[in-house]
């Protein structure tokens, strides 16, 4: 049995738990909040300007999402007009290390991934995805 089996499979229930986990975390925008995130507390709009590419409706929903699993606080304070401020809970900041290297990874990978890519679409005459 693999690692991954064994770290994935020991619950009993065919991965079910690791997957929704992981389908959640290890979303591209996920990483990035918790990446951008890893300065402290920030408002809705700082936010979406550091994230190029977001869009508000996208930065809303993962937001929402990570405040739903523990992740990132909210806070509301009773201004006109109304400021919320999110922040990394204690578990959100165990995510930093991790995506952190993820990143290093895409960076360090990427060219060699691109060129595998281009032969792979090259070798089969297929345009690119």
């Amino acid at each position: 049995m693999s690692t991954y089996e064994k770290t994935c499979l020991i619950r009993g229930d065919g991965g079910r738990a690791i997957r929704g986990i992981l389908g959640r975390v290890a979303d591209k925008w996920t990483l990035l909040v918790v990446a951008t995130l890893e300065d402290g507390r920030m408002r809705f709009t700082e936010l979406h300007q550091r994230i190029p590419g977001i869009s508000q409706r996208m930065l809303t929903r993962t937001l929402r999402n990570l405040e739903r699993d523990g992740l990132v606080s909210r806070d509301v304070f009773a201004e006109v007009p109304p400021r919320v401020e999110y922040e990394l809970t204690d578990a959100g900041r165990t995510l930093i290390d991790p995506a952190v290297r993820l990143a290093e990874w895409a960076v360090a990978h990427n060219p060699q991934i691109e060129a595998s890519q281009q032969a792979y679409d090259a070798q089969r005459g297929t345009p690119p995805l």
